[in-house]
């Protein structure tokens, strides 16, 4: 039995790897096969929560992570509403990751996935992740805690499921209320990339499904490794490096060096400096971007609140000019990452016991 749990989570790694590199090819953003923040951004930009014209669509594959998380905790009995853990700072640090994973320009699976597309400034990224996951970790040896949730009516923590089914109608149908309002869907640029709609929700169901039923979390492989010295859910982040380098490599989808990469800079202290600040925020929030939207769609609505932080911070960066060039990072953007760090440092000594 603890075979099967052991290689599960490096089949499930290895399969969401495939996936990511699959969607890619079938029209995603290069390198962008499934990443968290970016989708985030990007359907807030359909929103109309910022107006960035390149940057706007309904990214199916977030609503298909809830819809599979929920299907799978509602069929092994798994769902449970609860809410009230500490749910403004975890607001605060949706929105502190955001702006961390959007001066590297990417997630935590997003930085895997560049990576595994041969870009190099990713490694930097992944070496700021761990670092930063690595303070996080050190936080919580010393008793930081976010508090309990508690168990709450049913019908809250169904409000994530209907959200993400609002919004497959809005993409489905692609509403436009009137001529200068939302709905907003990018005609060039990084918005207008994606794979067909039917494609991204079946792929994106079966990821939610595998992650639901093993708990796969990027930043919980790191954290493990760094307090219990537990390799299982990090075997399952490598394998899904792995299969992402294997399967780009198959497409002619993979490209090694540090210029010329798709949705990158190669400004090495703030592609580590601002993954320190996305890895610390995800580990006082207790998991990576994905982690975050498998919780909500088993009823935990502290998570949601962060996703709406992630939310929050996309429409903060792009509404203020935090945005980068292709080789250098915007003055805001660096203010607002060194603020949102500190806020993070200043939340872990406040909320440790020790």
């Amino acid at each position: 039995m603890n075979n099967i749990k052991k290689y599960s989570i490096i089949i499930v790694g290895a399969v969401i790897g495939i996936i990511a590199a699959l969607l890619t090819y079938f029209g995603n953003p290069k390198n962008m096969g499934i990443c968290i923040a970016c989708f985030t951004r990007d359907t807030a930009g359909a929103l109309g929560f910022h107006r960035v014209e390149t940057l706007q669509h309904i990214r199916v594959e977030l609503l298909g992570l809830i819809f599979g998380g929920f299907i799978s905790a509602v069929a092994f009995k798994e769902y449970k509403a609860r809410m009230g853990s500490s749910s403004i700072i975890r607001f605060c640090l949706g929105f502190c990751s955001m702006i961390g994973s959007l001066v590297f320009l990417g997630c935590t699976w997003r930085a895997i996935l560049r990576l595994g597309g041969g870009d190099i400034n990713a490694l930097f990224g992944i070496i700021g992740l761990i670092i930063g996951t690595y303070i996080g970790s050190l936080f919580i040896k010393n008793g930081f805690s976010l508090g309990r949730n508690y168990i709450t009516n049913r019908f809250v923590g169904i409000i994530p499921i209907l959200v993400a089914l609002l919004l497959l109608i809005f993409s489905i149908t692609k509403l436009k209320f009137s001529a200068n309002t939302a709905l907003f869907f990018s005609q060039s640029g990084i918005g207008s990339q994606y794979a067909p709609l039917l494609i991204s929700i079946i792929f994106s169901i079966i990821i939610g499904i595998l992650c639901q039923r093993t708990r796969f979390c990027t930043i919980g492989g790191i954290r493990d490794m760094i307090i219990l010295k537990d390799m299982h859910l990090l075997s399952g982040v490598l394998s899904f490096l792995i299969s992402t380098l294997i399967i780009n490599i198959i497409l002619g989808q993979f490209n090694l060096g540090l210029e010329n990469q798709s949705v990158a800079h190669t400004n090495i202290f703030w592609n580590i400096f601002s993954m320190i600040l996305a890895g610390l925020s995800f580990t006082l929030a207790g998991g990576c971007p994905a982690r975050q939207f498998i919780l909500a769609s088993e009823g935990d609505s502290d998570a949601f609140i962060f996703i709406i932080g992630m939310f929050t911070g996309a429409a903060f960066f792009h509404n203020f000019s935090f945005t980068n060039s292709q080789n250098s990072v915007s003055v805001f953007g660096m203010y607002a990452t060194i603020i949102c760090f500190v806020f993070c440092i200043i939340l872990g000594f406040a909320m440790s016991e020790r």
